[in-house]
């Protein structure tokens, strides 16, 4: 199965996170860290940010 690589855009909208949340987290090492595409360029795999995802805690009101 291919890599599926993300941008910012994208991750943001998955998680529903600002930029400055996922660097923040990412900082705190509680959010995968992106790999380098090209010299200007990073993207987060997503099978990374799924498994991110399910280790979230479920919340319900």
């Amino acid at each position: 199965m291919p890599t599926v690589f993300l941008r910012m855009p994208s991750v943001m909208q998955m998680t529903g996170l600002g930029r400055s949340t996922i660097y923040r987290l990412m900082a705190q090492q509680q959010f995968p860290c992106p790999v380098r595409l090209g010299v200007r360029a990073v993207a987060w795999r997503r099978s990374e940010l799924d498994l991110w995802s399910q280790t979230r805690p479920a919340t319900s009101h």
